[in-house]
């Protein structure tokens, strides 16, 4: 009896400790671009999610950026069908006249598609491909931003959009494990142009920056900033329990309570801010920590400044020992 290749058999692993964390409801979905960490990725779900008595399906994303998308679409999704995936969907999106820039906007477009397709077929969850090589890229990337705790934590193993939970079981897998795997199991994997495209951020970081970074600091380099992520993580939950009772504690019947804020230490008040602000139907995805900084100064560096805008729409004034959504300021506190 021939050997597991290891590639194989630690996404596998991966895969197995994933789906054996979910309460099944529905399909599992694969979202494959066809390229080698999401297609390693489907190949052991639809090995391993059947053995766990779960239907597995896939959905492959043609963004139309490319000449041959389509075909290249038709082709995984062929590929699903023979190897067992059911269902099976091609999601032709539209990336242009989006918001940001195009990064952004093909990301945008391919979640909303993944989340409506997920809601169609009453998925469990979609399964997404990032590896440990994309998380440690992510982490630079918000270092280069000063990004806070948040952005240092990375790409979440488990996270819900709208409604859909999204989950990602190859974080602490290589992306030279993918890449084995794949060549082990005579996959061909599709390299996208756009990851060596010098026009793209990311594809910047991936090729020029890590190997300097490999270079210099050693192989672990990439492992260490993965464990980065997944530490602030943990403290970003801790911090968040805290923020969620915290918040509690100085509402009031129109806002918050600015003593109450005050006596928060900076962490944690900042947090209840960011947290309010998402009840408040704030773009979770643009509030930043600008829109925070602005509405702690309201309570901290308090000089009769008028309202902060938040992303969607609304805005946030203090009158009096409140901040109150969608107010005016208080007209009697000279500035």
């Amino acid at each position: 009896m021939a050997r597991l290749a290891a590639s194989v058999a630690a996404i596998r692993v991966a895969v197995r400790r994933t789906l054996t964390r979910v309460r099944p409801n529905g399909p599992v979905l694969v979202a494959c671009s066809g390229g080698a960490d999401s297609l390693a990725l489907a190949a052991a779900t639809v090995f391993v999610a059947p053995r766990l008595g779960l239907p597995v399906g896939l959905v492959t994303v043609d963004h139309g950026l490319q000449a041959g998308s389509a075909q290249r679409a038709a082709a995984v999704a062929k590929w699903a069908t023979e190897v067992g995936f059911a269902p099976v969907e091609v999601a032709a999106v539209t990336v242009d006249g989006r918001s940001g820039g195009p990064e952004a906007a093909a990301r945008e477009a391919r979640y909303q598609a993944l989340t409506e397709v997920a809601r169609r077929y009453g998925a469990t969850a979609v399964l997404l491909g990032h590896t440990r090589d994309d998380q440690a890229e992510t982490v630079l990337l918000a270092l280069a931003r000063g990004a806070g705790p948040r952005g240092l934590a990375g790409m979440p193993v488990e996270r819900e959009l709208d409604g859909t939970l999204l989950l990602r079981p190859l974080l602490e897998v290589g992306r030279e494990q993918t890449r084995a795997a794949c060549a082990v199991l005579d996959l061909t994997a599709w390299e996208d142009p756009h990851n060596s495209d010098p026009a793209y951020t990311r594809a910047r970081v991936r090729g020029d920056l890590m190997p300097v970074v490999t270079q210099v600091l050693g192989a672990g380099a990439v492992d260490n900033l993965a464990r980065t992520a997944r530490l602030v993580a943990e403290d970003n939950a801790a911090l968040d329990v805290i923020a969620a009772a915290a918040l509690d504690t100085v509402r009031t019947d129109d806002g918050l309570s600015v003593s109450g804020l005050v006596g928060l230490l900076p962490a944690i008040r900042t947090r209840v801010l960011h947290a309010w602000c998402r009840e408040l139907g704030a773009f979770p995805a643009a509030l930043s920590s600008r829109h925070v900084a602005a509405l702690d100064a309201l309570v901290t560096d308090w000089h009769g400044q008028g309202p902060v805008a938040l992303p969607g729409g609304g805005r946030v004034a203090r009158r009096g020992g409140e901040l109150v959504a969608g107010a005016r300021p208080d007209p009697t506190t000279p500035r």
